[in-house]
């Protein structure tokens, strides 16, 4: 094992050994109960299954059969999540096929990020996580299964139900992924049209006629953003069945192993197999988290998840932090280019072999732990096969992934990676933390400083360089876009513009209390800096002019302000008229108590403490 793995492994195993004691408590507690529907009284019962047919009543009560829940994030507005309306019907025929009944337990909300970039519905998309997890909560209290089955893909539906299954941590969870979408235009076509859109070369109509053409149909959207990294990182973790993350919807093989996750469920349920059962809340402990950690750095994901997972390993009575990421992103070296990285999508990254590729090779460099609780009682091991459908009769066989990539461009070994290092630093200074997320940045522009230009909405900055005054070397500063401001929208409106900007060869970065995901790409940006500026974060102190240095080579985020100018500065105050605008109408009046009570970025956007 890598010495600097199992050093951070242990800082955060001893960090979180109260909590995480007291949660393992919690899971033992609840999971020595007697079976629900033998403790439940008699109209419990009854209520419980009134609308089951005669049979699997019959199963359930008197035969006490494996019961199983469904928790779905279906809906039609995700394409990643239309093909989840047929799983229902497909869970329950296999779950009888194996001598168990299934109900569905309940649905959570999930919206669509593409649909709300730069619209006021994206003020909701942080927080509606934790509607999720509340959700996710509310539908597995009805408290009669034995295992759980949770239907997500996207970018906030799989840390809700992750966290809201891990609230039930006595549960055992098997995710169930439903895939891509078939590849459109190349992404680098996509994000060409996008600039050219904004400098104005090219109108409404040809950009749709882009957009329709690159998100066409069912599946996740084909680049590496955050819904491609929760199933990245699900498998590192375990909780898939092996290999199901990048399978197309309507591949034989996705229900193949859909059905394969049902008949996992029902052996880690221990009903039928006389084995212990495997609940989740001992699945996902600090090597599993870890492993996770590591996935995400390997491959240059989301840096929505350097808030995600710091929640959900809080959920699991785990405490990790920024610096635990960047301590293993100096080790950790970087083996996948999906766009915003490259120019693949995640279907390339899949036929050059994918998440079972990367896993191998980290484990092989002892950059992983291959002894985990994984839903397959093997290690994690198992994830380094491919599957594959054989006969006729559905089954699933798997394969060792090849000992070298399919092709090079987007996947490589541990011995040659496209870069020794990580694709996530952390970056402290008198503007606070933040992180950057370098995999996708030309290297010459790993280090900027320049005046800034200080904006509190992104309308400001998109005015401000549609009239040319950004035409120059400039840190483009957006503040108050914290969790406490607005919920922390993704600000994908700006790539196109400090794209086009960065492409006329002046120096250029954005620094931001807000999120940007993946879609920064080759532009230098620290987000997510904490603490944020409504808070009375640092960023509140910067003024027009400024010079900032954002340098990922050294790891700092700094005002070049003398310092005792600096420490006398006072704080800029959001104008109260934009927080108005910011709290109410379009459903953002509801979640005024979430944005009052949210924890920091760093700390997880937590909600719920």
């Amino acid at each position: 094992m890598n010495p600097i793995l199992t050093r951070v492994t242990e800082r955060i195993r001893e960090r979180s050994a109260t909590l995480r004691q007291a949660y393992l408590a919690r899971v033992d507690q609840f999971g020595g109960r007697q079976r629900g529907l033998e403790r439940m009284g008699c109209a419990n019962v009854a209520h419980a299954v009134a609308a089951m047919p005669a049979n699997d009543k019959l199963r359930i009560v008197a035969e006490r059969a494996p019961h199983l829940g469904v928790v779905t994030a279906y809906n039609d507005m995700l394409s990643a999540h239309q093909p989840y309306e047929n799983y229902p019907a497909l869970i329950r025929a296999e779950a009888a096929r194996h001598g168990a009944t299934v109900q569905v337990a309940g649905g959570v909300p999930a919206m669509c990020d593409g649909i709300t970039q730069g619209q006021p519905g994206m003020e909701l998309s942080l927080f509606s996580r934790d509607t999720i997890a509340m959700s996710t909560a509310i539908a597995l209290t009805h408290d009669v299964f034995d295992a759980a089955l949770l239907l997500g893909i996207c970018d906030k539906i799989v840390p809700g139900l992750l966290i809201g299954a891990l609230h039930f941590g006595h549960i055992p969870c098997v995710f169930v992924p439903a895939g891509p979408m078939s590849s459109g235009i190349s992404n680098s076509e996509k994000a060409k049209v996008r600039e050219l859109y904004a400098q104005g070369k090219v109108g409404r109509d040809e950009l749709l006629k882009s957009e329709q053409a690159a998100y066409h149909g069912a599946g996740t959207c084909t680049f590496y953003g955050t819904a491609n990294s929760n199933q990245m990182l699900l498998e590192a973790m375990g909780l898939h069945v092996p290999g199901a993350a990048f399978i197309h919807p309507h591949d034989g093989l996705r229900e193949a192993l859909t059905r394969e996750a049902v008949g996992t469920a029902v052996d880690i349920s221990g009903r039928l197999s006389g084995r212990a059962a495997l609940p989740i809340g001992r699945v996902v402990d600090e090597r599993c988290i870890v492993n996770a950690m590591v996935a995400l750095l390997a491959t240059g994901g989301s840096t929505n998840h350097l808030i995600h997972w710091v929640a959900v390993a809080r959920a699991a009575g785990i405490l990790i932090d920024w610096s635990d990421f960047s301590e293993l992103s100096g080790v950790v070296p970087l083996l996948a280019r999906v766009y915003p990285n490259g120019s693949a999508d995640v279907n390339q990254f899949q036929a050059a072999g994918g998440p079972a590729f990367v896993i191998r090779e980290l484990l092989d460099a002892g950059l992983m732990h291959e002894d985990v609780l994984s839903i397959t009682r093997a290690g994690l091991r198992p994830y380094t096969q491919m599957p594959h459908m054989v006969g006729t009769d559905g089954g699933v066989q798997r394969e060792p992934v090849p000992a070298q990539s399919a092709d090079d461009g987007v996947v490589r070994t541990a011995a040659q990676p496209f870069s020794a290092t990580g694709g996530l630093k952390l970056l402290t200074g008198n503007l606070g933390r933040a992180v950057i997320k370098v995999s996708a940045v030309p290297e010459d522009r790993h280090s900027v400083e320049a005046p800034c230009r200080v904006f509190t909405t992104q309308e400001a900055m998109l005015n401000a360089f549609k009239a040319g005054e950004l035409e120059r070397d400039v840190v483009v500063v957006v503040r108050f876009q914290g969790p406490h401001a607005n919920g922390m929208p993704e600000l994908h409106k700006l790539t196109p513009p400090l794209a086009v900007l960065q492409g006329k060869g002046y120096k250029v970065a954005l620094v931001t209390d807000g999120r940007m995901s993946g879609a920064s790409g080759k532009v230098p940006a620290a987000i997510h800096v904490s603490p944020e500026a409504l808070a009375g974060g640092p960023l509140a102190k910067l003024r027009d002019g400024d010079v900032v240095r954002v340098c990922a080579l050294t790891g700092s985020l700094t005002a070049l302000v003398d310092e005792a100018t600096w420490a006398a500065r006072d704080i800029v105050h959001l104008d109260p008229a934009e927080a108005e605008v910011n709290a109410h109408g379009l459903g953002r009046d509801l979640f005024a108590g979430l944005r009052r009570n949210v924890l920091s970025a760093e700390e997880g956007a937590v909600t719920w403490l």
